[in-house]
């Protein structure tokens, strides 16, 4: 088991990981739209999906993966009515590959305030 840490996405939080690279996957946490240094990026969920996916991005890069490479995706919306918002940023991320398998689910409330939160596993 290995430890993933970049200063190219922001720091955890709390007591975890970014990710943690394991028997040939990446299980990388869920981020949240933090700019690499910790600030809440401005906008709206487009913005913030964006601010998410170069987050996740960087860790998986770090990890010796990309966005190929993911199998599994888990997205939390704090709000429901920005699935299509989301999903529109999302797609660009996964246009010309197979995207990973998903789940999608509206939560109470994300860390700081967050719109969205993703989590990702992928291969090495």
């Amino acid at each position: 088991m290995q430890q993933i840490s970049t200063p190219a996405a922001p720091p955890a939080l709390g007591p975890y990981s970014q990710a943690i690279k394991a028997n040939g996957f990446i299980f990388c946490a869920g981020q949240i739209p933090l700019k690499p240094d910790g600030t809440m990026v401005e906008g709206g969920i487009r913005e913030q999906t964006m601010q998410v996916l170069r987050n996740q991005e960087a860790v998986l890069k770090a990890a010796g993966s990309s966005f190929e490479k993911i199998v599994n995706a888990t997205v939390y919306l704090a709000d429901l009515n920005d699935f299509a918002g989301m999903n529109e940023v999302y797609a660009e991320f996964f246009k010309g590959m197979v995207p990973p398998a998903r789940v999608t689910i509206q939560v109470a409330a994300l860390p700081k305030g967050a719109k969205v939160e993703i989590a990702f596993i992928a291969v090495v």
